[in-house]
């Protein structure tokens, strides 16, 4: 092995690395309104709060109903489920 290839003394191999999240997340999640709350504690993949009430907003754009945003948030998590 030549001078220099190896790694740096101390340095973990294995180490990868991590996304540090902005503020408190329980937090956020506490402060989505109570309709996507409630659609969040039935789905079935880990959404962020970011990333549903993003989501949430975009649905509600389109339609203007929670009740159908919420049917479009479904149909992004089985969309998400199927490419497993």
């Amino acid at each position: 092995m030549r001078a220099g290839a190896g790694p740096a003394p101390g340095r973990n191999l294995g180490a990868v690395p991590t996304r540090r999240r902005e503020g408190d997340v329980m937090s956020a999640y506490d402060r989505l309104p109570p309709e996507l709350r409630a659609w969040l504690a039935q789905a079935a993949l880990p959404w962020s709060p970011r990333s549903a009430l993003r989501a949430w907003r975009g649905a509600l754009r389109r339609t203007g109903c929670a009740e159908a945003a919420a049917a479009r948030l479904s149909a992004i998590e089985a969309g998400q489920l199927a490419r497993l």
